[in-house]
C-alpha cells in the first residue's frame, strides 16, 4: 500500500495542457530524482497545465490512472542509458506508435531530457520528437507557451527556443544552464511517500532534498557530469536554511539530504551544516569528495545520525593522474583513519580500465584495497564498487575505446584476489552495452527496438562497437555543452603523460569554454 502527500489533483476541464511526466525506471529510483521532482512541481503551478507521473513498469498515471496514450505531451525524464529500452517498452504498452515518423497527430508528442540525452540524443532520434538539452526548469515554461500556440506536430516553432534539439532537422543547439542557483526552482512542498513495500520506499526515505548546487568543474576526464553542466553554482547556505524550514513546516520531515555534483566542494558547507544542526536537523549527503573533507565535517554528519561515508578514490596514485584526480594519498588515509575513529561504515568506489591500465596496476589496486579493508575492525564494513570506465560524450576520453576482453580479464581476477572481501564487480557487458548507448550513432536504436521482442546476443552487442579517431565528426557534434572541443583534445593528450589540470575554483582559468572569464 501507497500513501502519498502534497500530490496535485486538477480538474482535466479546466486545463488546456495534460502532460505525463514519464520516469523509465521504477519509483523507488523515480522519487529519489530531485529533477524529476523539481519538474514535477514547477509544471504544476501553472494553472493551464496538468502534470501528471507515469512511472515504470506503469503506463497509467499516478495521479488519475490515465492510460499514456490520453495526454497532450508525455515526457520522458531519462538519468541513465540503459533506460532506453523502458522508454520503448513503455511506448510499445501503451499502444503509441514506437518510430516518430509513424505516429499521427492523433498521438501525444513525445519529448526527452536528462543527461544522457542531453550528452548524445542520437540513439533515441528515431523514437523521441524533441529533446530538452541540459536543465529542463530553465526552458520549460517557455515550450508549453510555445505548445499552446497551436498544438500540432509541426516543430519548427520549438527551433527558436534554446537548448532545444529536433532529429527531423538536426539542428544545432546549445545546452541549457540555471544560471543563478538562488533563483532556481527549489521545492518546499515535496511529495512524501510512505508504504510497507520497499519497492514504494525512496533511497532519500523520509528525507528533504536540499539542493545546494550544480555542476562540477574539478575536471575528472571519466565523468560526464563535470563537462556537462559547468560551471559550478551554488545556492546561498541562508537560502538553502530557509528552504529547509519551509519543508520541515509542510512535511514534518526532519531529515536533510544534501544534493548537488560536488556538495564537499560547497564554499559554506560547514556554515550550512552548522546552521541546520542549529534548527534541529539531521543531516546526511549520498557522497563526499575526499579533497574536501574535514574532521570537523564528519563529526558533524556523525552528530546528524549518519552511519555510511561514501568515497571515491577510483583508482591507484599513478592511474589517478591519468584521469585528473591526483589526490594524495596522505588525505585518502586521514578521511579513512578518521571515518573508522568515528565509527562510520565506509563504500568506495574504484575504477578499471583507465586508459594505460596494465595488470601489475589491477594487482596493485587489489593491495590497495585489501589495506584499506584491514584498517577497520571488521572488513564487512568496509564495502567496495568496482566498475569499468565507460567513456562518455563531451569528456577527454570520448575518443578512447572499450575493451571488452581486458575489462573481463581484470574483473575476474579482482573477484577471486578480493574474494575473503565485501566487494562486488559491475558486469563487463553491461559496461559493454552502457557504451554503445553513450557513444553510438542513430543506428543503434534498432538494436534497443530489437530488444523488445528478442534479447540481442553480446556478439551483436560487440559488432556495434564505435571507433572514433581524434579528428572524427561525432554523433553528437550538434549538441554544444559549453566546454570546448579543442580544450577536450588538449585534456585528451595531457592524461597520456599524466600531466593534471588544475581546479579552477583555485587557479587561473583554463579557457575550457564553459563560462566567460
Amino acid at each position: 500500500m501507497l500513501y502519498e502527500k502534497n500530490i496535485f489533483k486538477k480538474n482535466i476541464r479546466k486545463i488546456d495542457i495534460h502532460f505525463g511526466l514519464t520516469y523509465p525506471n521504477v519509483y523507488r529510483t523515480a522519487m529519489s530524482s530531485l529533477g524529476y521532482n523539481i519538474l514535477y512541481n514547477q509544471i504544476n503551478e501553472r494553472e493551464d497545465t496538468w502534470c501528471e507521473r507515469i512511472i515504470f513498469p506503469s503506463v497509467n498515471s499516478m495521479e488519475s490512472n490515465t492510460p499514456l496514450k490520453y495526454f497532450d505531451v508525455i515526457s520522458f525524464s531519462i538519468q541513465f542509458e540503459e533506460d532506453y529500452f523502458n522508454v520503448l517498452e513503455m511506448l510499445k504498452k501503451a499502444e503509441i506508435p514506437l518510430k516518430r515518423n509513424d505516429r499521427t497527430k492523433d498521438d501525444p508528442l513525445i519529448i526527452a531530457g536528462g543527461p544522457s540525452v542531453t550528452a548524445n540524443p542520437m540513439p533515441l532520434s528515431d523514437y523521441i520528437d524533441l529533446f530538452i538539452i541540459g536543465e529542463g526548469e530553465n526552458i520549460i515554461n517557455l515550450f508549453f507557451d510555445k505548445y499552446r500556440e497551436a498544438k500540432d506536430k509541426n516543430l519548427e516553432k520549438f527551433l527558436d527556443l534554446p537548448g532545444i534539439y529536433i532529429p527531423e532537422f538536426n539542428n544545432k543547439t546549445k545546452i541549457n544552464i540555471v544560471e543563478d542557483m538562488d533563483e532556481a526552482y527549489h521545492i518546499t512542498e515535496p511529495i512524501i511517500s510512505k508504504s510497507d513495500d520497499e519497492n514504494y520506499q525512496t533511497i532519500f526515505n523520509n528525507s528533504i532534498m536540499l539542493n545546494v548546487s550544480r555542476g562540477c568543474t574539478r575536471g575528472c576526464r571519466f565523468c560526464m557530469s563535470s563537462y556537462l553542466y559547468r560551471p559550478m553554482r551554488q545556492t546561498d547556505y541562508k537560502k538553502l536554511i530557509e528552504i529547509a524550514i519551509k519543508n520541515r513546516e509542510n512535511t514534518g520531515l526532519n531529515k536533510i539530504t544534501l544534493i548537488g555534483a560536488a556538495v564537499s566542494d560547497y564554499n559554506d558547507l560547514e556554515k550550512l551544516i552548522i546552521g541546520l544542526e542549529s534548527e534541529g536537523f539531521q543531516i546526511s549527503t549520498p557522497s563526499l569528495r575526499i579533497e574536501s573533507i574535514t574532521r570537523e565535517t564528519l563529526e558533524s554528519l556523525k552528530r546528524s545520525g549518519l552511519k555510511t561515508i561514501t568515497l571515491a578514490p577510483e583508482s591507484i596514485d599513478r592511474l589517478r593522474k591519468v584521469i585528473n584526480k591526483d589526490i594524495l594519498e596522505e588525505q585518502i588515509f586521514t578521511v579513512i583513519k578518521d571515518a573508522i575513529d568515528l565509527d562510520f561504515k565506509i563504500k568506495l568506489y574504484f575504477l578499471i580500465g583507465i586508459p594505460g591500465e596494465t595488470m601489475d596496476d589491477i594487482e596493485e589496486l587489489c593491495e590497495y584495497m585489501k589495506k584499506i579493508a584491514n584498517m577497520h575492525n571488521s572488513i564487512k564494513n568496509v564495502k567496495f564498487s568496482i566498475n569499468p570506465v565507460i567513456p562518455k560524450p563531451h569528456t577527454p576520453l570520448q575518443w578512447e575505446p572499450y575493451d571488452f576482453k581486458d575489462i573481463k580479464r581484470k574483473t575476474r581476477y579482482i573477484q577471486k584476489e578480493m574474494r575473503k572481501y565485501n566487494i562486488k564487480c559491475e558486469s563487463p557487458k553491461k559496461g559493454l552495452v552502457q557504451y554503445i548507448l553513450s557513444c553510438g550513432n542513430r543506428g543503434i536504436g534498432a538494436i534497443i527496438e530489437k530488444s523488445l521482442t528478442k534479447q540481442p546476443t553480446l556478439k551483436e552487442w560487440r559488432e556495434l562497437t564505435p571507433k572514433y579517431d581524434i579528428d572524427d565528426e561525432l554523433p553528437w557534434s550538434k549538441i554544444d555543452v559549453g566546454v570546448d572541443e579543442r580544450f577536450l583534445k588538449i585534456e585528451n593528450k595531457r592524461l597520456r603523460n599524466l600531466k593534471q589540470t588544475p581546479w579552477c575554483e583555485t587557479s587561473p582559468c583554463y579557457n575550457c569554454g564553459a563560462c566567460e572569464k
